[in-house]
């Protein structure tokens, strides 16, 4: 069974920053996409930021354009969110998902439609 499994989470301070881990296990098929997305209390789910397989290619959600960054490993099916300049209005649960290369790609990504397996999620608390 696919497991994708996120980290590093936690409660900083505005202005501070976090970086998010995500780890796809190893079942999966050789090249996939992966994809950040967050779900505040109350509010619907957000794409945030997804990335090809070389990782070449990237989107961001205007919302978090220019403050985040992501990147992956493709040898240790590893996915980071490197956030900075964090506001009170990224706070939210951040989950990490796979999707097929077949998905495509353009920025209907990161309505998280094509995603396939998704991880339990990571706290990020912002304060003020």
């Amino acid at each position: 069974q696919v497991q994708v499994v996120e980290s590093g989470g936690g409660s900083v301070r505005a202005g501070g920053s976090l970086r998010l881990s995500c780890t796809a296990s190893a079942r999966l098929p050789a090249r996939f996409l992966m994809g950040w997305f967050r779900q505040a209390p109350g509010k619907g789910r957000e794409g945030v930021s997804c990335i090809d397989w070389e990782g070449d290619r990237t989107y961001y959600a205007d919302s978090v354009k220019d403050r985040f960054t992501i990147s992956r490993d493709i040898g240790k099916n590893t996915v980071y969110l490197n956030m900075r300049a964090l506001t009170p209005e990224d706070t939210a649960m951040y989950y990490c998902a796979t999707a097929p290369m077949e998905a495509g790609w353009g920025p209907f990504l990161l309505d998280g439609e094509e995603f396939e397996y998704w991880g339990k999620g990571t706290q990020v608390t912002v304060s003020s």
